[in-house]
């Protein structure tokens, strides 16, 4: 315990220095600018940050990204609430009471209760990742490839089944990223595979390429190709930004109830962010004193939504940090930056650069006091980004973007596969496929693959060896029972439903 603090106070002195403190306030700044765009949100913000990060001391860029990775949870809330437009997934339920007193002339309260809230839920998060993540590291220390292969199949197995409304299309698209993974060197015998005879491939997709491209380029097209939506914007006054006595004696108990809840889901592979929204607003629904004004204003509908995602967000930092592993595509961009400088998360980073990791833990306290410091006074600042035409900004973004991809490798062919990956993200987004479950399976596969290569030179090609480890064992089992619950569950709907029909 006094390890960990004094570990977080050196953290924190080393964020305080001008260069990081500065850095910290731009991501929280361009984290809540592409949270307020609908459609950028995470994902599209950390995508266009990876070139312009380059130079900058490894400390000075992952503090910056996190900065992004917390500020663009909140900046979804500002359209939300004042003018129905979700900045990004989490934000939809935010939309349903937050728009309901922005109409009542209760932007202003709606505004502040998501910032108190996103403070003191990420706030508790980042809590629950100071202590649980190092633990977490620790134990993975004794990890073996086996172990490795284990906790990795789980998660893709647990993505088919939450992430989207489909497992067999989230499955579709696991496979899709594997067998991407699967291009170049084999890592055991150095044969070179699917490269097709050009020697661009044979260290394999670039995963940041692949990622700009399916994020940034393919989500400018989507945007092109979609109606731009201009919601009226709801007025409020300075002096109306903060919440009543009454309004924040019913938001407090929410906040903290989705600070648990929301860091609980946030544990679990997928969406833990949006389902957590949702997850709380059902919650605090059912535990309302004052039923009749859901759907029309209830100011918990608003603090136990946006305080439960920015738990979840601290929650999912946990695995990324503590085994290298993201279940889900902010996670795997966030990913993405670290790899760019060097820095290799996993229970080896605590170990081999504590500097660092406890450096990242205390840039989210500190983002999230930033936040609340910046954010209200300038939210009818963030809110008028709205009004700037698609047509001035889809440019910009896409010049940033390319200028990006070319300034990895200075190479042409990255630009060739940018352009690519962009038309495969359009025609996903357009066809309603999840790119996440896509994008986290080409990152695990080369994880799963040399697992499962190095578990059976060790068991001497025997698969039952594997289960008969404690951890991977109990591991595989768990996702065979889930694979096997969810084909039962299929076949049980299928019967039903034919029952039905002939009903």
């Amino acid at each position: 315990m006094s390890s960990t603090v004094g570990s977080l106070l050196s953290g924190l002195a080393s964020c305080l220095t001008p260069m990081n403190m500065f850095a910290s306030v731009v991501g929280v700044l361009i984290g809540t600018l592409t949270g307020v765009l609908p459609g950028l949100g995470i994902t599209g913000a950390l995508a266009l940050l990876l070139p312009a990060s380059y130079g900058l001391p490894p400390a000075t860029a992952m503090i910056m990204f996190c900065g992004v990775y917390y500020g663009a949870m909140y900046g979804g809330s500002t359209t939300s609430i004042l003018v129905n437009i979700p900045g990004e997934g989490a934000s939809v339920v935010t939309c349903i009471e937050g728009y309901e007193m922005a109409k009542k002339g209760r932007a202003g309260a709606a505004l502040a209760v998501a910032a108190i809230g996103s403070f003191i839920a990420g706030t508790m998060g980042t809590i629950g990742l100071t202590f649980f993540a190092p633990l977490l590291a620790k134990a993975a220390l004794a990890f073996g490839p086996p172990e490795y292969f284990a906790i990795a199949t789980l998660g893709l197995i647990l993505l088919f089944n939450i992430s989207g409304k489909s497992p067999l299309r989230s499955a579709l698209m696991v496979m899709i990223g594997l067998m991407i993974g699967t291009i170049g060197f084999d890592p055991m015998t150095g044969v070179s595979r699917f490269t097709m005879g050009m020697i661009e491939l044979e260290d394999g997709i670039e995963f940041i390429i692949l990622t700009m491209g399916l994020y940034g380029v393919g989500e400018i097209l989507a945007s092109i190709c979609e109606r731009e939506e201009r919601g009226e914007m709801m007025k409020f006054k300075f002096r109306d930004l903060y919440p009543n006595r009454e309004e924040l004696k019913r938001s407090l108990p929410p906040m903290f109830r989705a600070g648990i809840l929301g860091f609980l889901i946030g544990l679990i592979p997928g969406p833990g962010m949006t389902i957590s929204t949702f997850a709380s607003y059902a919650l605090e629904k059912r535990l309302s004193k004052h039923p009749e004004e859901w759907g029309h204003g209830a100011i918990e509908g608003v603090a136990g939504p946006e305080s439960a995602n920015n738990a979840a967000n601290a929650a999912q930092m946990v695995p990324l940090l503590s085994l290298g592993l993201p279940f889900n595509s902010s996670g795997a961009l966030l990913l993405a930056g670290f790899m760019i400088h060097g820095v290799a998360p996993g229970p080896m980073l605590m170990s081999t650069q504590p500097d660092l990791f406890w450096a990242i833990i205390a840039s989210l306290y500190i983002g999230n006091v930033l936040l609340l410091i910046i954010n209200l006074p300038l939210v009818g600042v963030f809110a008028s980004l709205l009004k700037i035409p698609i047509k001035i900004l889809l440019p910009i973004v896409m010049v940033v973007t390319f200028t990006g991809a070319y300034a990895i490798n200075s190479s042409l062919f990255d630009l060739g596969l940018l352009i690519l990956f962009g038309a495969i993200g359009f025609i996903l987004k357009r066809a309603k496929f999840d790119l996440a479950p896509l994008v986290i399976g080409l990152f695990l596969g080369p994880t799963i693959e040399t697992g499962l290569i190095q578990g059976m030179i060790i068991s001497d090609g025997n698969f039952m060896t594997l289960l008969a480890r404690p951890l991977a064992g109990t591991m595989l089992k768990i996702g065979f029972a889930v694979i096997l619950f969810s084909i039962g569950r299929a076949i049980y709907q299928s019967i039903k439903a034919r029952q039905t029909a002939e009903a």
